[in-house]
């Protein structure tokens, strides 16, 4: 249902004469009080406005950030340890920073999920689901150029791991990579530019990106936990009988989830603000050294579950071709779910099974990227083994899940398998 923009004057004649001519108080209320979201919202559907406040704190953060660092391999080491020692609250804002950027990720995943959860990339909300995943992957340039510009040790290696990768690519690989890079190896010219892509280009589309993305979603509605259209029984004045305002009712519900994320967000930064090394890895206070390459080279957790496809498949390019489709697969799914009804609730079993295991295999994943399984494998199967021949066909078994998902998603819906539960005629 197209949201309609209805004018609303105010009584004061001077925001009155700007309403007529620039109507921001009724663009405003078309967005909150006269929008109508579905009354069952629950826990999973907290994890959007949560992402909006990450991406406030990310933007507010790097600009204070960004008055202090010098992008030069001989001072942004240096630069970055003046902020933390030097610059008043520096040490805060820089925390504040870089733990922000592993709370952002830990809800845009969850906001994901959910949408696999409930079924929220199926029509009319294709083009919702296909801006989220651009998102997503503007987010992840931006994480890793953020991540690169401390140039700290696991920064430079890790810079150099990464845009290697292009180096996989047949014809223009070698070309592309020195592109990237603006050098053969990772230097000045690569933090010139990181830093730019970073500070202004990225952010100006990731802005762009979110703003498209909550206009079309209120163009055809939220889904929610049942799947079923609110516009679909509206009463008399053409409100749907199962929607709220989404002000004042859910903005105060996100004012109280958002203070609960603040409080633990503000834990972690004054007393675990590297999570042991999972969000700040300790190489990365020491400054970068070509010459000294750091025993294990891994990106941040964030990135580990496709580093770990990376690591598991034995030919480079293929590796890096695998971890692109396990991404690129991601945006098809509006068209490989066939399946009738929109929630888990009502989904057939297989779906339910399918989409667990999913999950589990992606953490998983995960923890073969940081090398917790590599660490763990020697304690549980005792001393003498090859752990990196086990880690790698366990690796290889949890990239069949992943991709088996989607494959199976299809096939169970596309040939009719799954039964399902018949759907409410209103929102529990």
């Amino acid at each position: 249902m197209a949201l309609k923009i209805v004018r609303i004057y105010p009584k004061n004649r001077l925001l009155a004469w700007v309403e007529d001519r620039l109507p921001l108080t009724s663009f405003l209320a078309a967005h909150t009080s006269r929008y109508y979201a579905p009354k069952n919202f629950n826990f999973w559907y907290l994890m959007g406005a949560l992402a909006s406040v990450a991406l406030v704190n990310q933007l507010v953060t790097g600009i204070f950030l960004a008055m202090h660092f010098k992008p030069s391999s001989a001072e942004a080491f240096s630069s970055v340890e003046y902020i933390m020692r030097d610059v008043e609250w520096g040490w805060l804002i820089r925390y504040m920073h870089s733990t922000g950027a592993s709370l952002f990720f830990v809800v845009i995943y969850l906001h994901m999920f959910r949408a696999l959860l409930y079924g929220s990339y199926k029509k009319p909300r294709e083009l919702v689901w296909i801006l989220g995943m651009m998102i997503y992957l503007v987010l992840m340039a931006e994480a890793f150029m953020g991540y690169v510009l401390p140039w700290g040790q696991m920064s430079f290696w890790g810079a150099k791991v990464i845009i290697s990768l292009f180096g996989a690519i047949p014809v223009v690989g070698e070309s592309l990579q020195h592109w990237v890079m603006g050098d053969y190896v990772p230097g000045d010219a690569t933090l010139n530019r990181f830093f730019s892509l970073h500070v202004i280009a990225l952010p100006i589309i990731l802005l762009l990106l979110v703003t498209v993305h909550i206009l079309a979603l209120h163009e055809v509605g939220s889904n929610n936990p049942d799947g079923i259209e609110i516009h679909e029984n509206n009463g008399p004045d053409g409100t749907p009988l199962d929607g709220i305002p989404f002000h004042p009712y859910y903005s105060v519900e996100d004012l109280l989830s958002t203070a609960v994320f603040i409080l633990i967000a503000a834990f972690m930064i004054f007393f675990v603000p590297t999570v042991g090394g999972l969000f700040l890895e300790h190489d990365n206070f020491t400054e970068a050294n070509p010459l000294v390459t750091p025993e294990h080279i891994k990106p941040v957790w964030y990135f580990t579950p496709y580093y770990a496809m990376l690591r598991v498949i034995p030919h480079k390019l293929s590796g890096v071709i695998v971890m692109a489709l396990a991404i690129g697969v991601l945006f098809l799914m509006p068209w490989l779910d066939r399946g009738k009804v929109r929630s888990i609730r009502y989904r057939g079993r297989g779906y339910k099974i399918a989409l667990g295991l999913f999950a589990v295999a992606f953490v998983l994943l995960g923890a073969i990227g940081i090398g917790a399984v590599a660490h763990l494998l020697p304690s549980l199967l005792g001393e003498g083994i090859d752990v990196n021949i086990i880690e790698n066909w366990i690796g290889r078994v949890l990239v069949a899940i992943y991709f088996g998902f989607f494959a199976f998603t299809w096939a169970y819906t596309h040939f009719g398998f799954e039964r399902t539960l018949p759907l409410p005629e209103r929102v529990r």
